[in-house]
């Protein structure tokens, strides 16, 4: 299998299909769904050729990527790949798709390619607790919290999830707001979106606001068109929300779209609130408010303590959250009469 019999089976052009594979964003989501699709049908492994495997077997650090499309990812993958290079570290790039078992990967690697360690960027921790046992190489979980676990050769670093979406909600319960929706991710307890749900839970039933979990929850992967649609659905149920918690800011982004489409004017009429404080957000009309993660904190703790436990200098793993920040755009109105 060559990237030409991709192409072929994909209906891509080999350019096209060599973008994709190399982590490339200038690609449409259609078209690259199209090509990782083909590409996890037949079991092909990007880069597997002889000259990578010479150059990176046994001296590279293995970046997987859980998703094509997270915007918080693409600046943790910049920051990683920056701080890896000024300590002389070589780094081995993989995109997988969301629902891909990157610990199954990460194990073929181990078996063929012998990286010097394993930088998980998100993560299933439902994939970890069945199959990382079989993996000796040190490794870093950014974005998920592994502690749970207990494995002696992985470490996580995480924003405190449960607590900043529970500040969400009472913000927007400060500003007046009762009817409010939850856009994104899935209840898996495995999955990074469960905390989040947990703490929008935790606040609504704190502060006394209704939810129904059924018809104020719409799921959706962190995707731009994914959201725009799963927006839609919630709206069909939910007409009469006046705030949307979007799980990410990629999701934030596509729900404006969906509500602009639907003539629903943000905040004028409907209030959105992402998460991740990606650097588009600051750039969005309007400017989004959002729970801004500290990705250089994440980035440098992470290089820092996967190069410890490399180099035998951190022999214990760690597990530790990172500050949040929750900063104010323009995408939320107040509806409690104050100025």
């Amino acid at each position: 299998m060559t990237i030409k019999d991709i192409a072929r089976l994909s209906g891509c052009g080999v350019a096209t299909v060599s973008r994709v594979l190399n982590g490339h964003r200038d690609v449409s989501e259609e078209t690259r769904r199209r090509v990782l699709a083909v590409v996890e049908e037949q079991g092909f492994e990007p880069n597997a050729n002889a000259k990578n495997l010479k150059q990176q077997a046994g001296k590279s650090v293995a970046v997987l990527v859980k998703g094509s499309q997270n915007l918080l990812f693409a600046d943790l993958v910049e920051q990683v790949q920056i701080r890896l290079g000024e300590r002389g570290q070589e780094t081995a790039l993989y995109y997988l798709d969301e629902d891909r078992d990157e610990v199954a990967y990460a194990r073929q690697l181990c078996r063929e390619r012998k990286p010097q360690g394993l930088l998980f960027l998100g993560g299933d921790l439902e994939c970890f607790r069945r199959g990382f046992g079989d993996i000796h190489t040190p490794a870093v979980l950014l974005t998920n919290g592994a502690g749970e676990l207990d494995f002696p050769n992985l470490s996580s670093l995480t924003t405190d999830d449960r607590a900043a979406a529970h500040q969400v909600i009472a913000y927007l319960a400060g500003r007046g707001h009762r009817r409010i929706g939850v856009l994104g991710g899935n209840d898996s307890h495995a999955q990074i979106s469960h905390l989040r749900l947990v703490g929008c839970q935790d606040a609504f039933a704190r502060l006394d606001l209704p939810f129904d979990f059924q018809s104020q929850y719409q799921p959706c992967r962190y995707s731009l068109a994914e959201a725009y649609e799963a927006a839609g659905q919630l709206l069909d149920r939910e007409p009469g929300l006046t705030a949307i918690f979007a799980l990410g800011d990629v999701i934030a982004l596509g729900c404006i779209r969906a509500l602009m489409d639907r003539g629903r004017r943000v905040p004028e009429d409907i209030s959105v609130v992402g998460y991740d404080g990606v650097a588009l957000s600051r750039y969005s009309i309007p400017r989004l408010t959002t729970v801004r993660q500290d990705t250089a904190a994440l980035a440098e703790q992470g290089v820092e303590l996967l190069l410890g436990h490399i180099q035998g200098e951190q022999t214990q793993p760690v597990h530790r959250t990172v500050p949040f920040l929750l900063v104010e755009g323009e995408s939320v109105a107040r509806l409690d009469g104050k100025s």
